[in-house]
């Protein structure tokens, strides 16, 4: 005879800790299986190895999703400030970086070892190494193969088992197919936040900049991030690139503008009118890394004093590097992705308990649902509240 449980969850991440969390603080039975040894193990590699738990700011217009709304409820109703809390209540000592993003002052392993300790005093219970079979739907709830150890029958079933991003930590976008066994539709999924790559040709001429970091601002039609970006081997990295990475489609063109506060062309007069006999590369190299400047005057053909060259040939200088326009040949995948855009469509969810709209008892959460943050906090932030969301009505 199949065990039985309240609620099962499938996945034991970040989405699906915090709803077996809720829903075991409920009095609801909970069992969690994940086919991973360790459980959380984005958690335990994010931030390099820190944990960036979430971010301050966290609020719906740092999300994409095709319903841009669907988010705000289970934001609003788990906030940043209440996973601040139990970290605090944990006595995990945590900081403030840039932009909002906060990060553990030790380890990773703190948050999952706060989660773990939540979900066995709220009674749930976790097996690790459990292969998922056959799910059906039954007059009670649903029926769930477990591998060698049976069937279990439970009331609502979480689906938490992440997107496609990052194999190697066991991503396999089993929930797209859960989805799609009872009938809720798809958004198109693509990697997100991963570095770009760059077609041979333009690879091979920026090639003498690989390792080179330096400000910028990003920008894809009207959205723009502001942060490092890095040229590497493959083509362009650093935060900038990951966070528009994103929203950029293949073909489409980015334009970077590097060190945008500064008013280069106007620097550029001013150290022509003072500094003449100076080479631009030499000027260029006050603002720049000395590569990224040897590049840029190489580019242009200039090999002459500053004194020598017209207004309209510094300002060609300045656009090309504050309107630099570049065309990705593609992203380095999923392999190295950190989210997944895309997923099981919000149209078939509620967006107050995430449960499917046609198939009572069963929730998407995390990473699977077409809802992606911005980097620095926000997917776990969107982890956090959409797992509480369905932990609170499953």
């Amino acid at each position: 005879m199949a065990a039985r449980v309240d609620v099962l969850v499938l996945g034991a991440g970040a989405a699906g800790l915090m709803a077996a969390i809720r829903a075991g603080q409920r009095g609801r039975r909970v069992l969690v299986v994940d086919h991973a040894s360790k459980p959380a193990e984005k958690i335990r590699i994010s931030g390099g190895g820190r944990c960036n738990f979430t971010n301050i700011h966290a609020g719906p217009k740092a999300y994409l999703s095709q319903n841009p709304h669907f988010a705000k409820s289970a934001l609003a109703r788990y906030t940043p400030q209440h996973f601040i809390d139990l970290v605090d209540r944990h006595r995990i000592a945590w900081h403030e970086k840039t932009l909002g993003q906060l990060f553990c002052d030790n380890s990773a392993t703190d948050i999952i070892r706060m989660l773990l300790d939540e979900l066995k005093a709220a009674g749930g219970e976790l097996r690790l190494g459990t292969e998922i079979g056959e799910i059906a739907l039954t007059e009670s709830g649903f029926r769930v193969g477990l591998g060698s150890e049976g069937e279990v029958q439970a009331q609502s079933l979480i689906v938490a088992t992440g997107g496609k991003s990052i194999p190697k930590m066991g991503a396999t976008g089993f929930a797209y197919q859960i989805a799609a066994q009872f009938g809720l539709p798809m958004v198109e999924t693509r990697p997100g936040l991963v570095p770009l790559t760059l077609e041979p040709m333009l690879l091979e001429r920026l090639s003498p900049l690989s390792g080179v970091s330096v400000s910028a601002s990003v920008s894809h039609g009207k959205t723009a991030f502001r942060e490092a970006v890095l040229f590497t081997h493959r083509g362009l990295s650093g935060p900038a690139i990951l966070q528009i990475s994103s929203y950029w489609r293949e073909g489409d063109r980015i334009t970077l503008s590097l060190e945008p506060d500064l008013d280069l062309f106007a620097a550029l007069k001013a150290a022509k009118a003072t500094r003449g006999k100076q080479a631009l590369q030499t000027v260029l190299a006050d603002h720049y890394p000395k590569r990224l400047a040897q590049h840029v005057s190489d580019v242009l053909g200039v090999d002459r004093p500053l004194a020598d060259l017209s207004d309209k040939a510094l300002q060609k200088a300045a656009l090309a590097l504050q309107s630099w326009e570049i065309v990705p040949g593609g992203s380095e995948g999923y392999r190295t992705a950190e989210v997944t855009v895309g997923g099981i469509d919000t149209r078939a969810l509620d967006s107050r308990t995430m449960q499917a709209r046609d198939v009572p008892g069963l929730y998407f959460v995390g990473e699977c649902v077409d809802v992606t943050g911005w980097l620095g906090g926000y997917n776990f932030q969107w982890a956090w509240a959409s797992g509480h969301a369905a932990g609170e009505a499953a």
